[in-house]
């Protein structure tokens, strides 16, 4: 199946509907979406039932997406119903994971040994490998579903049947009515393991809003901070997944959002094992150009090709070569944490591949 994106994006009609009622509120004046920092803050709190979010540091991530979906999105009324159901909901988790915890001081004891981390640039065989290497019962991946919906904490009984995975496929199911072919080019499933963008989501640290939404100004702001007290957040996220019962020998994870933050992903985690995947830059960057320019088709009717295209281009130039110059500096003392591995060998013989890397970390 072949599949491109477009610089008109698909619209079925209820979809147009909604959008035109949107275009005429506008004209007069009025915004029926308001993406304001309060708004969202509230929606999260009535979502959550409870209002602490703890670190008040994810504050100042929420108003840079919030003002640069304003300015540069260009979103449609559904555009807009996404980011505030997104934003909002992410930010219910970050409460409820919060509060689960206060009322659980124990979840705090849990502990995380020796995490396999996947990284590369997207679009280089990531997704295809996590969910090879999940096949084995001794690495634990966090689920989409649990990561959607993560209080309480999965059980090992309902881990693969609780009535939370049926909710959560349907959201993906709306997606793909929306977004056609979008299935085809990057699958997707409530029982399918996560990245830990999605994690970041909770802390408004995330180039998950950027792959939806066009917010090159937040992505500017993101490439430039400190990732600690967001891996500190990832811990504690995992912890609680933990908590539930269902373990593995190790929690297996991927994202090309680790890509360039190696230092800060070790500090947190230094006993971790990681996997680097490669693949001729440019192919990625056509592949991913056109994976973005479906999702923000969805919310927005202003998708400009060649500008999406150019976009991927800078930003992954400038991560991967932060990438190689932090690998580098790393050589000496965590050299063998790390295994190299390309995409066309993953594609070529995967359980080969596999075998190897095995072997490399014991």
């Amino acid at each position: 199946m072949q599949v491109r994106a477009l610089d008109k994006p698909y619209r079925p009609f209820p979809v147009t509907l909604l959008n035109g009622m949107g275009r005429g509120l506008g004209a007069i004046g009025l915004q029926p979406v308001k993406l304001d920092r309060q708004t969202l803050l509230d929606l999260a709190v009535k979502k959550a039932g409870c209002d602490d979010f703890g670190d008040s540091g994810f504050l100042e991530g929420l108003d840079r997406i919030l003002a640069a979906i304003e300015q540069e999105s260009q979103l449609t009324l559904l555009g807009r119903l996404m980011a505030q159901g997104a934003i909002s909901n992410d930010l219910a988790n970050r409460l409820k994971v919060i509060q689960w915890r206060k009322q659980h001081p124990e979840v705090a004891q849990q502990e995380i040994r020796q995490p396999l981390f996947i990284l590369g640039l997207p679009r280089t065989g990531t997704t295809i490998l996590h969910a090879l290497l999940d096949v084995d019962p001794a690495n634990r991946s966090p689920l989409v579903w649990e990561v959607a919906y993560p209080v309480p904490p999965a059980q090992p009984a309902s881990w693969l049947t609780d009535p939370r995975i049926a909710e959560d496929q349907q959201t993906l199911n709306n997606l793909y009515k929306l977004c056609p072919g979008f299935e085809a080019v990057h699958p997707m499933g409530a029982t399918m393991p996560q990245e830990c963008v999605a994690i970041f989501c909770m802390d408004m640290m995330t180039e998950s809003y950027h792959c939806t939404f066009n917010i090159p100004s937040y992505i500017d702001w993101l490439d430039e901070q400190d990732f600690t007290r967001t891996y500190r957040w990832h811990r504690q996220f995992l912890q609680h997944l933990q908590s539930g019962g269902v373990t593995g020998e190790r929690w297996l994870l991927k994202s090309p959002c680790h890509l360039h933050l190696i230092p800060q992903l070790l500090a947190e985690y230094p006993d971790a094992n990681i996997i680097h995947t490669h693949r001729n830059p440019v192919d990625v960057c056509v592949s991913i150009s056109s994976l973005m320019a479906m999702l923000r088709g969805v919310g927005s009717d202003n998708i400009d090709l060649k500008q999406i295209g150019q976009q991927q281009l800078a930003w992954w130039e400038k991560l991967l070569q932060r990438s190689v110059d932090q690998r580098k500096q790393l050589a000496a003392t965590h050299g063998a944490q790390f295994f190299d591995l390309k995409m066309s060998e993953i594609v070529a013989d995967p359980l080969a591949a596999v075998e190897r890397l095995y072997a490399h970390f014991g």
